[in-house]
């Protein structure tokens, strides 16, 4: 163990700036977040699990749940606007909620293994990383990739409840799932990066529902690419919103990513970076209405969806302060369940009130 207390990774620091911030790290602004969100949270349930198995909990990002429902929200967006596409039956929407969320707490697993594997040199280099679960050396390498197998094989057994077709749709989203970690060496844009992915959920939950969002190429019969507009529209929508709230995720590290080399918008813009987020949201609501044209919903969706996306992110850019660590993370945590929230209250309450031959 190096003299700084941080368990040494056996594989070497990416590069020489991350080496030296190994040598002289700085403390996490807040130590009880550091502990929460970083990698090492414990307490409540987490607490009554034998000891070898809360690393692993922490690993997948469990406690709290956060991470599965980011994971999961674009899911259950698909599910409901495939349902209000389609005027399918509230059984069908509860059978197709289910199969997703048991994916998706998989695939949630799994990711989050794969991407602490492959960040293991850069989360020992960064305060607020340092302690998970990888870099502490409470699992090893080779634990954690047996573990992010079982958890990718776990997630694709749920491909066998969906019909027929549909698990050449995750094909895109698992090779951009493998990707992600090296997006944030490559490019300042990872957010988008990881935007794609989580929004890829949103393919997966109109399959489930029988719904193909889009054909052509590998995806069909002919090489004439065909969307389904108003799925396109929430598509898209989803990236925005996940580029707002990561970004804001990303500035509470900041400063040691620019020491280590990490990329992210926040590393881009800096102190521009709300200039950016208020160009973003826009689109983002103007997407959202978009679909709501589209399919011809109610003023329900308008002011729930559309509306409360606008107001709790723009409360969220409005407030939070980009070199406060721990107002980055009030604001992520509250604002993007408010958001999320806003989207599916909005697409599920104008499925509520299709008429009652919907549900024949």
């Amino acid at each position: 163990m190096a003299g700084s207390g941080i368990p040494t990774y056996n594989k070497p620091a990416i590069n020489k700036l991350t080496a030296e911030v190994l040598a002289t790290p700085t403390e996490f602004e807040d130590a009880a977040l550091a502990q929460q969100y970083g990698g090492n949270h414990a307490g409540s349930w987490v607490d009554r699990l034998p000891a070898s198995w809360v690393p692993y909990v922490q690993l997948a990002r469990l406690s709290p749940p956060a991470a599965l429902f980011l994971i999961y929200f674009p899911h259950f967006f698909g599910i409901i606007l495939a349902a209000l596409i389609q005027r399918s039956s509230g059984s069908d929407v509860i059978h197709a909620g289910l199969i997703m969320f048991g994916g998706s707490f998989f695939f949630s697993n799994a990711a989050h293994g794969w991407n602490d594997l492959v960040d293991a040199p850069i989360d020992q280099a960064i305060s607020r990383t340092s302690k998970r679960p990888i870099p502490r050396g409470a699992i090893t390498p080779r634990a954690a990739f047996i573990f992010t197998i079982s958890q990718g094989v776990g997630a694709a057994l749920f491909l066998l409840f969906m019909p027929s077709g549909s698990a050449i749709y995750a094909v895109p989203n698992i090779i951009g799932t493998i990707y992600y970690p090296w997006a944030k060496r490559h490019t300042n844009f990872a957010q988008f990066v990881l935007g794609w992915c989580l929004a890829w959920g949103i393919v997966m939950g109109s399959c489930s529902m029988g719904l193909q969002p889009f054909t052509g190429g590998p995806f069909g019969d002919t090489w004439k690419i065909w969307a389904q507009p108003a799925v396109t529209c929430v598509f898209f929508a989803s990236i925005l919103w996940t580029i707002i709230y990561d970004t804001i995720y990303a500035h509470q590290d900041l400063k040691d990513d620019l020491k280590v080399g990490v990329k992210s918008i926040a590393v881009l813009f800096r102190d521009q970076t709300k200039v950016l987020l208020w160009l973003v949201l826009g689109c983002m609501v103007a997407l959202l209405s978009m679909a709501g044209l589209l399919e011809g919903m109610g003023w329900q969706y308008y002011i729930i969806a559309a509306g409360g996306s606008a107001v709790s992110l723009g409360a969220m850019i409005a407030n939070v302060e980009l070199k406060d660590s721990a107002s980055c993370w009030w604001w992520f945590r509250y604002g993007f369940w408010l958001a999320g929230s806003s989207i599916a209250g909005g697409l599920l309450s104008e499925y509520l009130l299709m008429t009652p031959r919907s549900y024949a």
